[in-house]
């Protein structure tokens, strides 16, 4: 194992307790996963709470999902997330993304069932961080479906609500998807506090920034390297 694995070993176990202590997963919920090169993937296991991961329990893929060098993870009777699809659809789609994390955060969840948009502009931090968030429509959990149904959007967008299900956020490292899945709940959470302190419709309270202000964050989300110039 070289110095590159053992140190994403090491931080997706990391990001796995993050989740779990920060109330984004329960119980087996969530998957991270992370390039090795150009042919592998490093991915965590289904059916383990990923609060409690072992570095010895990631599995390596190659670009169509087959395992490989995994004997040791294959013995213990494990096997890849069912979340492996979607997570292979993000890298194929952005060769520039080095990790994805599916995480389940409640109040980004609640907002997509509810019918509150994700992707109104209100915090300009937000902005900065991610872009635009859309959703996804409804697709069956742990399916193709959702790889099918973050295609085109993963294109444009480094974080997405999967409508009733949860969130994928991608990044050059698992720490800066996980940062990114942080920001879209803390979003949530602002719209949420908007809607019980308006009407239910956090537009109805006038707080979207200008179109002006957007390009605005936009031209220095791209200044400070923060990711691409999405629309």
């Amino acid at each position: 194992m070289d110095e590159k694995e053992a140190a994403l070993r090491q931080e997706i176990v990391q990001i796995g307790r993050l989740m779990y202590d920060k109330d984004l997963i329960c119980g087996i919920d969530g998957n991270v996963s992370a390039r090795l090169d150009d042919e592998r993937v490093l991915i965590t296991p289904s059916g383990l709470p990923k609060g409690l991961l072992r570095e010895d329990q990631l599995f390596i893929v190659d670009m169509a999902g087959v395992p490989v060098d995994s004997d040791v993870v294959l013995q213990q009777g494990l096997k890849p997330t069912s979340e492996l699809p979607m997570h292979l659809e993000a890298y194929h789609q952005r060769p520039d993304v080095q990790s994805v994390v599916h995480a389940h955060p409640p109040l980004a969840v609640a907002l997509s069932i509810a019918g509150i948009s994700m992707s109104l502009n209100i915090l300009p931090e937000v902005i900065l961080m991610l872009g635009r968030i859309p959703t996804a429509p409804y697709s069956l959990p742990s399916s193709e479906e959702n790889a099918s149904a973050i295609r085109t959007l993963i294109r444009e967008h480094d974080a997405i609500i999967l409508e009733r299900h949860g969130s994928l956020t991608v990044g050059n490292s698992p720490m800066q998807a996980f940062m990114r899945l942080e920001s879209v709940e803390q979003n949530a959470r602002i719209l949420f506090m908007l809607a019980q302190l308006g009407d239910g419709n956090p537009l109805a309270a006038g707080s979207e920034l200008s179109s002006y202000e957007v390009e605005r964050l936009m031209e220095m989300r791209e200044r400070m390297s923060l990711g691409k110039r999405f629309a």
